[in-house]
């Protein structure tokens, strides 16, 4: 079975205060020309679908426009599932009734799970849809109070999914996550990707999915493997940040054979305009030839100049952003010196204990606190969506 593998897609996006709907309409056409060349059996998109819970009406009609033309013109199913970006019920809502149709979409993580199940010349093929949730959402639907971590809630939905899997087949999981090698934190490889949870708890361990022959991951805007060549996130389309100038999109298209063994090639998507970084004097960026990409410039001058996003916009009309290079590590040094320095929240919360009520508090009342904290950052991130 071969198999698109795309992700974060981030419908509606804006960088710089510049929207990407056209951007993205470009290299979607780009998708749309791979799968009348490649012919895959289906396409799996892992989560953020749109860039927040109430995507601009374009972004929503880029996304119909583009799955219906696969869907009902090229007459090849689509799974997808929420991200973190999405909100979930707009995205689960009439599911069931598209479903018929070949559109296969996963908003909601629920209780009741039944694997999509595709066919090719070897038999069936079960996609197993898991859509980001939170773990106390987790916590509740699955009614286990144990709970309290990404890394629980998925240890705890994937036990839940191998009770019924039927492993004769080829199961592949689709899922929103962050997932690394053994569970260890690590810094996420985009700035535009918003932290799932407080510290390093969203972090989920690879070792979870070796039951699945493949698992498609969104999430993560880098596309790479993690642990080993099962486990994969595709990145994103397109550059969405500064943190991903040096980052080459595209998307994967993984072939599974009769045995569930893999072979995975990386397809690169060209863009309209690539986001890079330009530096040096400004009278030397000023002598190079016009182009339309989306530049972050860093002038290497030593002293002050004047009106330099006008002058620069002269060769780069599309410059997002300027910044004198000196000025920028030094602001780099201060705020690494306010990070050798930041006491953790919980170590805050200890200090006033210590320092009021004489001493620490209880296991209870930190995991009130750190639950609290949790709710702070899931109505902040609403908030921002």
């Amino acid at each position: 079975m071969k198999i698109f593998h795309t992700a974060d897609w981030h419908l509606g996006k804006l960088v710089q205060g510049v929207y990407m709907t056209e951007d993205q309409h470009y290299i979607l056409q780009q998708f749309m020309q791979a799968i009348d060349e490649e012919k895959p059996d289906v396409i799996i998109i892992a989560g953020d679908l749109y860039d927040r819970s109430m995507p601009p009406i374009e972004a929503v009609n880029l996304l119909n426009d583009i799955v219906a033309e696969v869907v009902l013109e090229k007459k090849i199913p689509v799974l997808a599932v929420a991200g973190n970006h999405d909100s979930a019920g707009r995205v689960n809502f009439g599911s069931s009734l598209m479903s018929d149709s070949g559109l296969h979409i996963k908003g909601q993580f629920t209780k009741d799970h039944a694997p999509i199940v595709l066919h090719d010349a070897n038999g069936e093929v079960h996609f197993h849809l898991v859509p980001y949730a939170e773990p106390a959402s987790v916590r509740t639907i699955l009614d286990d109070d144990s709970i309290r971590s990404h890394q629980d809630a998925m240890e705890k939905i994937i036990d839940h999914i191998v009770q019924s899997m039927d492993t004769t087949k080829r199961n592949v999981f689709v899922g929103h996550a962050f997932v690394t090698k053994y569970g260890e934190e690590e810094a996420n490889t985009s700035d535009s990707e918003r932290p799932l949870s407080i510290g390093g708890s969203d972090c989920i361990n690879a070792t979870l999915f070796k039951p699945f022959n493949y698992t498609a991951l969104g999430h993560l805007h880098k596309a790479h493997f993690v642990l080993n060549d099962t486990i994969r996130y595709a990145g994103s389309p397109l550059k969405y940040s500064l943190s991903e100038h040096l980052h080459e999109k595209g998307f994967l298209i993984v072939e599974l054979d009769a045995q569930g063994d893999l072979a995975v090639t990386k397809r690169k998507l060209v863009p309209r305009r690539d986001l890079r970084v330009v530096e040096g004097l400004m009278d030397d960026l000023l002598k190079l030839s016009p182009s339309d990409d989306y530049v972050f410039v860093r002038l290497t001058d030593t002293t002050s100049v004047a009106s330099p996003m006008e002058r620069i916009r002269t060769v780069f009309p599309h410059a997002m952003h300027v910044e004198r290079k000196a000025l920028r590590q030094e602001v780099q040094h201060e705020i690494q010196a306010v990070k050798t320095e930041k006491v953790e929240d919980i170590d805050l919360l200890r200090s006033f204990f210590k320092d009021i009520i004489g001493e620490q508090p209880d296991q209870d009342t930190e995991l009130l606190f750190t639950e609290m904290l949790q709710e702070l950052l899931d109505e902040e991130r609403e908030t921002v969506k």
